[in-house]
């Protein structure tokens, strides 16, 4: 098959949905596809080899100044060369300029009008680069928020287009009103050219259709699965300190500082002396507060030398971390639809203590590669990973599963078989018509 599928650049950022989509288009390129990961708004950073396209379609330069400035929309193409060029667009993200929740909001509901948003030259740009290209047999877009792009996709090529699911809540919820209230109309509407929504998880599959008010028909459940390649075992010998991690964005939502207060809690109780706790993962300028917030709350308890902040890590310091843990937990106060970080932790024999929501109960039951417990109550987090701490037979067997389940049932190819079948099922109605 011939696909395009895109991927949203989140800059300087590891970021878990691109991780996840340049993991899915090399396997499936691996498998045989002539596939085409085209990145939009930023140029994409993981990992892992990186198969995206050099050229951004919708700059980010571009679409913040046609938001901000008439002037801009009606620009030579020419001119607009300089702020979509890679050099430009990296230097932007490399500065971390912050956008406001109302420009964000704006600029969103921009977006989801399509052609009638102030974006509506970058789409005729992506248009006319189409032409050039042979006929694709399906597009996937990465996010309810580009379902603009959908209707003039669809107009242009008689191509059917999926919608892959993974976070939009989160970011929806984030936007205030009148704006999330705008968005979601508009989804709702662009909704009706979609062939295929994607959600990643069963989770998101039940939750997603009465969010966005679509029909469950439409919805086509394509599990995460990660790439396992350096994910090995931990050493079995360990020696050390009880080390209790955290590996992911530091940001409220994900809950550093509900593990923070567990940490606290913990070791309030006996015999547990021999203890520590280490995060890693990306900090944006914005949370650096939220990191000293948390630091200033275990200072305040005596125990700040406990705690390491050990930045963000790439794919090889990553799997070393990892294997320093005894217990993962990222105790999310959303719910979370992913959990690509609870994979990784389970592919290196690192059990896993999490919230009872979002997908983590249905990776935990289908890998037994940890525990859940009360969301947002860090006695009940501490009660999960003493649990483990007590009991080393308990701990060594959710290890022993975890390794095993993710690679039965989270892995890239997996993942891949999945897209691939609804692809084809799609295509395939599309081509009966």
């Amino acid at each position: 098959m011939r696909i395009l599928t895109f991927t949203g650049g989140a800059g300087s950022m590891y970021c878990g949905s691109c991780l996840r989509d340049n993991a899915l288009a090399a396997e499936l390129l691996r498998r045989g596809h002539d596939v085409i990961l085209s990145p939009v708004y930023t140029p994409t950073r993981t990992d892992e080899k990186n198969v995206s396209a050099d050229h951004v379609f919708f700059g980010g330069i571009s679409v913040y100044l046609q938001q901000h400035s008439a002037v801009f929309r009606h620009t030579p193409r020419f001119v607009d060369r300089l702020w979509d060029s890679d050099w430009a667009l990296r230097l932007a993200t490399n500065r971390q300029i912050k956008v406001d929740a109302k420009s964000l909001g704006e600029m969103t509901v921009s977006m989801l009008r399509g052609e009638r948003g102030y974006q509506a030259k970058e789409i005729a740009k992506l248009l006319d680069w189409l032409k050039t290209e042979s006929r694709f047999d399906v597009i996937n877009l990465p996010y309810s928020l580009l379902v603009g792009l959908v209707e003039p996709l669809k107009r242009a090529l008689g191509v059917p287009v999926c919608v892959t699911l993974q976070g939009d809540d989160l970011f929806l919820d984030g936007l205030g009103e009148p704006f999330r209230s705008q968005a979601m109309s508009l989804i709702k509407d662009a909704s009706a050219h979609v062939d295929a929504f994607l959600p990643v998880s069963q989770y998101y599959m039940n939750y997603m259709p009465g969010y966005l008010d679509v029909p469950r028909s439409k919805m086509r459940l394509a599990t995460l699965g990660i790439n396992l390649e350096g994910f090995s075992p931990r050493p079995a010998d360990r020696t050390g300190p009880f080390t209790i991690g955290y590996l992911a964005r530091i940001a409220p939502e994900k809950g550093l500082h509900l593990l923070a207060e567990a940490y606290i809690e913990l070791r309030s109780r006996p015999r547990m002396e021999d203890t520590r706790l280490i995060a890693g993962g990306y900090l944006a300028p914005e949370h650096k507060p939220y990191l000293e917030a948390v630091q200033g709350r275990l200072r305040a308890a005596g125990l700040e030398k406990e705690f390491t902040y050990r930045g963000e890590l790439d794919r090889a310091h990553k799997v070393s971390f990892l294997h320093e843990m005894d217990v993962l937990s990222v105790p999310t106060t959303y719910r979370e639809p992913k959990g690509m970080f609870v994979f990784e932790a389970m592919a290196c024999g690192v059990p896993v203590v999490e919230p009872r929501h979002g997908a983590f109960p249905e990776i935990i039951e289908r890998t037994g590669g940890g525990l859940v417990v009360d969301p947002d109550d860090p006695v009940a987090l501490a009660d999960g990973i003493l649990t483990l701490r007590s009991d080393s037979g308990l701990a060594e067997s959710m290890s022993k599963a975890g390794v095993a389940g993710v690679r039965h049932h989270y892995t890239v190819a997996r993942m891949a078989e999945q897209v691939e079948a609804v692809y084809r099922e799609i295509a395939g109605a599309r081509a009966s018509l």
